[in-house]
């Protein structure tokens, strides 16, 4: 495993991110070590610490966390714009440590978009605002379990907006980016990219759409000739069947839901979402904030514990360690 520790951001202070923050390190502290972009009142026991080499030596008996500061005290499952820029400053420390190669991999607890908004958040989601951060023109989310692979082509936008903006050329440019990181990140040589249609029964051959014809088939045509492996379009509603599956690394759907719920209905608790294209590891847990449990001490930390395991894995083989 990697030898750098891992950066993990706060999420949310009224979520359940503090709570399987600490439950994950109670199961990994013998493991390899992260350290926490927080305020220390969230983490009962937690050691502040003022840098990342500090926060190595400290991992094994406490949980290390750099500092930042709530600007009012968090109440478990009541939100508060207030505290909205310590959570983005949290996301972007994060991201410089491993900019600057302090840390392996920036690995982010859940965040309120909407109560970011409050506090003068200018992007759809963490996806974007780590683009943004790094400047980077095109991010790729990808959610991944042992079980699934998926990745948007269209992301945090209105079924309407998706279908409108669908082309050809943001295909072609997310499959690049995603084949590229399956044989960098993920290790598999060749890998293969299963295409969902856009229409029921992938268009029935332009009797329910022609989509699938005019904008989906010309890209997979111009990556197969770049010696990208391409399958489909398939129907979305037999290409995740058990049966299905194991045809295929990554299945590419034209919009977010068309992916996603196949696998947060498969594997909730093992999903992890990776921000492909960017210069650093980014993972997240598949899940969100859960105001509605915060702070009753059930929250299951699986997927944080699944994001933390993938960041590591990645970053070792990243890092050659």
């Amino acid at each position: 495993m990697t030898k750098l520790p891992l950066a993990l951001t706060m999420g949310d202070p009224a979520g359940i991110g503090p709570e399987i923050t600490l439950a994950a390190w109670a199961v990994r502290r013998d493991a390899y070590p992260f350290v926490v972009l927080g305020d220390p009142a969230l983490y009962p026991g937690c050691q502040s610490v003022a840098s990342v080499a500090e926060a190595v030596l400290v991992f094994p008996h406490a949980l290390p966390v750099l500092p930042i500061q709530l600007a009012v005290p968090a109440i478990p499952g009541k939100p508060d714009s207030a505290n909205g820029h310590a959570v983005m400053a949290a996301i972007e420390r994060a991201t410089r440590l491993t900019q600057a190669g302090e840390t392996a991999a920036v690995v982010t607890n859940p965040i309120s978009k909407a109560t970011l908004y409050g506090a003068g958040f200018k992007y759809p989601g963490h996806t974007e605002f780590l683009a943004a951060l790094t400047d980077t023109p095109l991010p790729v989310m990808m959610l991944a379990s042992p079980m699934l692979r998926v990745v948007p082509i269209t992301i945090h936008v209105s079924l309407q907006d998706a279908i409108r903006t669908l082309t050809p050329e943001i295909i072609i440019a997310t499959a690049r980016i995603t084949a590229h990181a399956l044989r960098r990140d993920f290790g598999i040589a060749n890998p293969r990219l299963a295409f969902a249609g856009l229409n029921p029964h992938a268009g029935e051959q332009g009797a329910m759409g022609d989509e699938e014809m005019r904008i989906i088939r010309p890209a997979m045509q111009t990556l197969a000739e770049e010696g990208i492996t391409v399958l489909g379009p398939y129907p979305p509603d037999t290409m995740f069947t058990p049966r299905a599956r194991p045809g295929y690394d990554v299945a590419m759907g034209m919009y977010h839901d068309q992916v996603l719920i196949p696998i947060k209905t498969l594997d909730m608790d093992g999903g992890v979402n990776v921000t492909l294209g960017l210069p650093i590891i980014r993972t997240s847990p598949d899940h969100g904030t859960a105001f509605d449990i915060a702070g009753r001490g059930i929250a299951d930390p699986s997927s944080l514990l699944a994001a933390l395991d993938l960041a590591a894995e990645l970053a070792s083989r990243k890092l050659g360690v």
